[in-house]
């Protein structure tokens, strides 16, 4: 799945002047500032902020809708979402945290750090927690 999520920028009328952001399908990530590029810097944050929420509370991270008209499109950065792939994978396969920490040879903080968008993990580990959940990463650019 690509971790890219559409969000309605707002013009802030009750204020007179900034910008709302919100994320159809992502409740609860809702987010503001003063510039439009502001806004939208911060909607990065707000929205991996609110889905490192539904992995600890072990919740279905939620499928992106297709952009619609007058929608941003805010990916998730590729680490954290690395991280909610492997989140998905587990949740998909019905595996635990104490099941992937047996498999791979780790603790279970360093399962739970792992798991934890906010928390920076290394890439290779990541993908070698990936591979063992029978996933791979792929990573694509596409014009801005």
């Amino acid at each position: 799945m690509q971790y890219a999520y559409p969000c309605n920028l707002i013009p802030d009328h009750e204020e007179g002047e900034g910008f709302i952001v919100t994320f159809p399908d992502v409740p609860g990530a809702i987010t503001g500032a003063q510039t439009r590029e502001e806004s939208l810097l911060l909607a990065e944050d707000v929205l991996v902020a609110m889905l490192a929420v539904y992995v600890q509370q072990q919740r279905e991270i939620p499928t992106p809708s297709p952009v619609a008209d007058g929608q941003e499109l805010v990916a998730v950065p590729p680490i954290a979402a690395a991280k909610l792939a492997l989140y998905t994978a587990m949740r998909e396969q019905g595996i635990t945290g104490d099941a992937l920490a047996i498999r791979l040879n780790l603790s279970d903080s360093a399962i739970r750090k792992l798991l934890d968008p906010d928390c920076y993990s290394h890439i290779s580990q990541i993908m070698r927690a990936l591979r063992n959940v029978g996933r791979s990463l792929v990573i694509e650019d596409r014009a801005a």
